[in-house]
């Protein structure tokens, strides 16, 4: 058993208990006369009588309240965040609201102005087709009147070259003389 480790016991450890379990011997290890558990059951003994001490739970409670401070601050605000998240969405629910009932009112008002420009063009093609068709009986008649008086200037032209050969086919010198005669003497 060369590669065993050896062991050194103190005075202290030479004292243990010895515990049979069948054909080898155990030995319980002791500090100053006490069994292992009752070591570890002082040890928390004095631990917790030194953070009492030294004020621990009190340093405890309060990073615990101050953080429970910290929570109820982030609440409120988080409350507040929210009340005012719901009266911007209120608001825009109503500009919505609004801007559809303003949508419709604006298509509505086109619609109307659109009938109304529609109507107002058709009175106003009746009326240029009116003024048309007066505009055109208009040149009818001056072209008709133009055509009646050239008719009548041409008409008196012909009657008065007939009635100039007339007279100068019947009229002679002497009838002239006569004729001239009887104007002095009605003067």
């Amino acid at each position: 058993m060369a590669n065993t480790p050896e062991v050194f016991a103190t005075d202290a450890a030479q004292t243990e208990t010895v515990v049979e379990h069948g054909s080898v011997e155990h030995v319980e290890p002791e500090l100053f006369g006490l069994a292992p558990f009752q070591v570890v059951a002082v040890a928390m003994t004095v631990l917790i009588l030194i953070a009492i001490w030294k004020k621990v739970p009190g340093m405890i409670v309060g990073g615990l309240d101050n953080k429970i401070a910290a929570i109820k601050r982030q609440l409120d605000e988080a409350k507040t965040l929210r009340a005012e998240a719901e009266a911007l969405r209120d608001e825009y629910r109503r500009k919505v609201a609004g801007a559809e009932k303003d949508a419709e009112a604006m298509l509505a008002n086109a619609q109307r102005e659109a009938d109304a420009i529609l109507a107002k063009a058709e009175e106003d093609s009746k009326a240029m087709v009116e003024r048309r068709k007066r505009m055109a009986e208009d040149k009818i008649a001056a072209a008709e009147r133009e055509a009646v008086e050239s008719v009548r200037a041409h008409a008196a032209s012909a009657a008065a070259a007939a009635a100039g050969k007339l007279i100068a086919e019947k009229h002679d010198a002497d009838a002239d003389r006569k004729l001239a005669d009887d104007l002095i003497a009605g003067i």
